[in-house]
């Protein structure tokens, strides 16, 4: 029997706020028996701008990344309650990545980011990853302050 969510998608930016929101993700996990897919993407915007990029550069950006986040997926690994966790990471336009890539294939009943500060001038230019998840997902999404 479910308790309600099966299957978690924590969209994580790399900020120093990502292990809060990663911390409830684990938390709502347990409590909900959940598979947790962790999502993060490396913003290849500017890398396309600039025409070309070093291949390893990405790696880099990937492996550190992953360290980031290691300490707390071996802790939800840990955790009987939690069924499975995925790290996935890929690079290109955060928005499209995001939902076509991930969203759309892994299709969670829940998705957890972070509300994350831009200024004001950015995001009158970008807009917020939490408001495009809102408009753009079928699921419940819980935005982590």
């Amino acid at each position: 029997m479910t308790k309600g969510y099966s299957k978690i998608f924590v969209s994580l930016d790399g900020t120093e706020q990502q292990d809060y929101v990663l911390k409830r993700a684990i938390s709502i996990a347990k409590g909900n028996g959940a598979a947790i897919i962790i999502g993060h993407v490396i913003d290849a915007t500017a890398l396309e701008t600039a025409g070309s990029y070093p291949a390893d550069l990405i790696k880099g950006l990937e492996e550190a990344f992953r360290a980031s986040v290691a300490g707390l997926v071996t802790e939800a690994q840990q955790a009987s309650e939690i069924p499975s966790i995925e790290v996935l990471v890929k690079s290109g336009r955060i928005r499209e990545t995001l939902k076509d890539e991930m969203l759309d294939v892994y299709e969670p009943d829940l998705v957890i980011c972070g509300a994350r500060g831009l200024s004001s001038i950015k995001y009158a230019l970008l807009g917020s990853i939490s408001t495009f998840l809102l408009r753009n997902t079928d699921c419940d999404i819980l935005v982590v302050k």
